[in-house]
């Protein structure tokens, strides 16, 4: 959010803040989330570099569309399992997957 309307809000009494302290998530819940967030935006973008629709990546994974239209989501009901593995049947590395995760972090 810009600052200026951050503080245009704040002129008005609203209280502008993370989801993090929305939700009162610890540190170590919020960078869990963030993991998740950073496998499934990765799963979604190596299924479009490889011009595969959710069907195709559903066959691969002998899954359904809606399961891989909920693991790109980082739906609740995704595991990070779910996701590191369905990475690696679209080819992604070991290597890769460090990257992603180092970057996982807040910030």
């Amino acid at each position: 959010m810009r600052e200026a309307k951050r503080r245009r809000l704040e002129a008005k009494g609203w209280r502008v803040g993370s989801a993090r302290d929305f939700l009162s998530l610890s540190e170590q819940e919020a960078e869990y989330i963030e993991l998740k967030l950073k496998l499934a935006d990765c799963l979604r973008k190596t299924r479009r570099q490889r011009r595969l629709a959710q069907t195709e990546v559903a066959k691969l994974l002998h899954s359904s569309q809606s399961r891989v239209a909920k693991m790109e989501a980082a739906d609740r009901s995704v595991s990070i399992d779910l996701l590191v593995r369905s990475l690696h049947a679209l080819g992604t590395s070991n290597w890769q997957l460090a990257r992603i995760i180092g970057r996982a972090g807040p910030g």
